[in-house]
């Protein structure tokens, strides 16, 4: 485990879940667009459906969910973000261009921080993502 991380919270996995009521659009989004990758996904359990990314490898997850009934799937606000830092300028580049491809354009970022190194997009469900040119936090 982690030298910084508390001995009495042994966290193997995290996951962030969110609901959507556009959950073929969102993965389409986040597998085509973006370039997650799938992990699993699943039907009609317990009334929910779903599908798991990647953030990267298998220790984080992003998970979006869809309920047979219906669920809130609208962003709060603009300033709701994943932020994926990619040290690399092509990345971006080519995951635009992908975004692009599934019908989705740069939104200008509601936090002009944003701006200068990244490129910000919304996804089906008006969520933020911003490709940020960074090498991230060590």
């Amino acid at each position: 485990m982690d030298a910084d991380w508390p001995d009495e919270l042994p966290v193997v996995q995290v996951r962030f879940a969110r609901p959507t009521d556009r959950l073929e659009a969102v993965t389409a989004f986040y597998r085509d667009g973006i370039g997650l990758p799938v992990i699993t996904t699943f039907r009609r359990h317990a009334g929910y459906s779903g599908v798991v990314f990647g953030l990267p490898g298998r220790d984080y997850h992003l998970e979006f969910i869809q309920h047979e009934e219906g669920s809130p799937g609208a962003a709060p606000t603009d300033d709701n973000l994943l932020v994926l830092y990619l040290p690399d300028p092509g990345a971006i580049e080519a995951a635009t261009a992908r975004l692009r491809e599934v019908g989705s354009d740069p939104v200008p970022p509601e936090n002009p921080y944003w701006e200068d190194q990244g490129v910000t997009f919304a996804d089906p469900d008006g969520w933020r993502v911003v490709l940020f040119e960074d090498p991230g936090f060590a």
